[in-house]
């Protein structure tokens, strides 16, 4: 067969006819089944049946972490205060804060006002031309807020005019009704105390004195019992530390005027009674 013979082949190009495919005509997939298509999303939930290596190895995925507008150049929001501020669910409005803690008061409150006091009292005692078996010293008793009845020294505010020595002799009329003339000062104590939505700081000066007359009497509004008491007892009786130093500075400054005067300073066993056992804890003034 020549050549003029063989039947005629249009020979193809490699360029496909432009027109693509017939829009009627039924288009096969040409890819295999089990081969996924390269441009298919990961589906987000592995079916029923595959294979436990797609489940172990997903897909990675971006992380898309939210930065501060600080961060980013920019300045951060103003935060809001007051009644502006977002309310939490179920919860109320934020408190604005009050400022710090006084000292002495409730947190978030007003500090407590300080204030300066000063008193004048003493220790007057009778029988000091005698023995020491016959000398007593004048106490007042006070109860506190627990009940308690509490011994001390008569003291009081120093009025305007008076020196302390003054004071000491009219708070100790006043309290115990016996008139005393003062023989030498005992020294000085300061404490605080709240009271009154203030704090106190208290100075008191202390005197020793000679009692010279009056009678007991508990006819102050403040003083609870009156009552002579042993020079021996006072440190068992009185209620403060402090005090219980200086009836000690008393004993000493007894027994020096007693040597001057030339009084005999015998002193006598110390008996407790009852009411003198000193307290288990040291009470609070004020």
């Amino acid at each position: 067969m020549t050549s003029a013979d063989r039947p005629h082949r249009r020979r193809r190009s490699g360029r496909r006819r432009s027109g693509g495919r017939r829009p009627d005509a039924a288009q096969p997939d040409t890819q295999a089944p089990d081969t996924p298509r390269p441009d298919a999303r990961p589906a987000d939930a592995n079916p029923a049946g595959t294979a436990g290596a797609d489940r172990k190895n997903p897909p990675p995925q971006q992380s898309q972490k939210k930065q501060h507008p600080k961060k980013l150049g920019g300045d951060a929001p103003p935060r809001k205060q007051g009644a502006d501020a977002p309310r939490k669910q179920g919860g109320d409005a934020p408190r604005a804060r009050t400022g710090r803690r006084g000292r002495g008061g409730k947190k978030g409150g007003p500090a407590l006002r300080t204030v300066r006091e000063t008193s004048a009292g003493g220790l007057v005692v009778s029988g000091l031309d005698g023995p020491r078996s016959g000398q007593r010293a004048a106490l007042i008793g006070r109860t506190d807020r627990r009940g308690r009845l509490l011994w001390s020294m008569p003291k009081g505010h120093i009025e305007a005019g008076e020196t302390s020595a003054q004071t000491a002799v009219r708070e100790v009329k006043e309290e115990t009704g016996i008139d005393g003339v003062v023989l030498a000062p005992l020294g000085t104590i300061d404490y605080w105390f709240v009271a009154e939505s203030k704090r106190v700081h208290k100075t008191v000066h202390h005197f020793l004195l000679r009692a010279t007359g009056g009678e007991l009497s508990d006819e102050d509004v403040e003083v609870t019992e009156v009552a002579w008491v042993p020079l021996d007892e006072l440190d068992s009786r009185l209620a403060y530390a402090d005090e219980r130093k200086l009836a000690r500075i008393a004993e000493d400054l007894i027994t020096s005027l007693q040597a001057d005067l030339g009084v005999p300073a015998a002193r006598t066993a110390n008996t407790r009674t009852p009411d003198s056992t000193p307290l288990e804890h040291e009470p609070r003034r004020g």
